[in-house]
This record gives C-alpha cells, sequence and structure tokens, in this order.
C-alpha cells in the first residue's frame, strides 16, 4: 500500500508542475507590446468563412516609428492555413489614424488616413 501511495504523491507532483508549466507559458506569450515600437491595436475585421480562405485586418498604431519593428509584430498576428491572407496596417499614433475598417479594398478611408507600412501574410496553399 505504501508503494502505491508513493506513486500517487509522484504523479499528482507531477500533475501540478506541468499544469503550472502550462498556466506560466500562457501568461508569459510576447505581445505587440513587448516590442520596440509602442505598439497597439486599434481596429480589427474578420470574413466570416468558415471554409476556405480567412481575411483578417488589421490598424496598429506605432507611437516611435523608427524604432519599430514592423515585421516582428507582424508576425504574431494570426495566418491560418488554405489561402488565407492577414493584413496588418501600421499608422502613425501621432496622426489620425482608422478605428473602424471594412473588408472591401481599401479598408479605410484613405483621404483621411495614411498608413506607414503594410504587411502582409499568407497561409499556406490547400494540398
Amino acid at each position: 500500500m505504501k508503494i502505491k501511495s508513493k506513486k500517487i504523491i509522484w504523479f499528482g507532483a507531477a500533475l501540478v508542475i506541468l499544469l503550472g508549466y502550462f498556466i506560466w507559458d500562457g501568461y508569459t506569450q510576447p505581445s505587440i507590446k513587448d516590442l520596440p515600437g509602442g505598439f497597439e491595436e486599434v481596429a480589427f475585421v474578420r470574413n466570416e468563412q468558415n471554409k476556405g480562405a480567412i481575411v483578417r485586418i488589421y490598424a496598429v498604431t506605432v507611437q516611435d516609428p523608427h524604432a519599430a519593428d514592423y515585421e516582428a509584430c507582424a508576425d504574431l498576428f494570426p495566418t491560418n492555413d488554405y489561402g488565407s491572407v492577414t493584413k496588418v496596417y501600421f499608422f502613425d499614433k501621432s496622426a489620425a489614424y482608422p478605428t473602424e475598417l471594412t473588408l472591401e479594398e481599401p479598408h479605410f478611408d484613405t483621404q483621411k488616413f495614411a498608413s506607414l507600412r503594410i504587411v502582409k501574410r499568407y497561409g499556406a496553399k490547400e494540398n
């Protein structure tokens, strides 16, 4: 009976450590706020497609455009397979920027807002 009790204790301890690691890992994931440049997501739109390509459009402001790591920021946004696309529009935080986006091109009023950079990420094509 003593050996069975020790196995339960070791199994419980391993389970607690594993659970603790998952919680720690979940709360320490990098975000756009951790990158240089002062990024902040201000708008997002996604198509309602449940089969096929998913289209995601983001508007992100940049506090310090010269120190910003645009590619690293774009890498943190999700991209799915099957020809999906994620577009991230970057705007200077000190200038006017959109707070709403549309799925139709150009996604925002280009007469009012000027993006600093556009980064696109594409998912893998369907096999």
